[in-house]
């Protein structure tokens, strides 16, 4: 098993985008970070323990990447890939 995957690839596999052009346009579109850096190229590596946040459908995500998988599965499978790690309260803009 390799010790990193494409960005894209990975969207694709953990089912976050429904189709690889989709991950490749997300990578690519320079609004998604792994571990706080700006990642403009879908073939960027992403490895087990990194964090991916980004926006899309209007929520903004932040996963931590607990697997890499070998092919799309199922959705349970795909969900087993990644965490993800709840905004902090005093970031989610609500009255303090």
């Amino acid at each position: 098993m390799a010790d990193s995957l494409r960005l894209d690839k990975f969207l694709w596999f953990a089912r976050i985008v429904k189709t690889r052009g989709q991950g490749q346009a997300l990578a690519e579109g320079g609004r998604l970070r792994i571990d706080g850096r700006v990642i403009d190229r879908a073939h960027a590596p992403v490895r087990i323990g990194d964090v991916l946040s980004f926006a899309l459908r209007g929520h903004v995500r932040v996963l931590r990447v607990e697997a890499l998988p070998a092919r799309r599965g199922p959705p349970a499978e795909a969900r087993a890939l990644y965490s993800e790690i709840p905004e902090s309260p005093d970031e989610s803009g609500g009255p303090t």
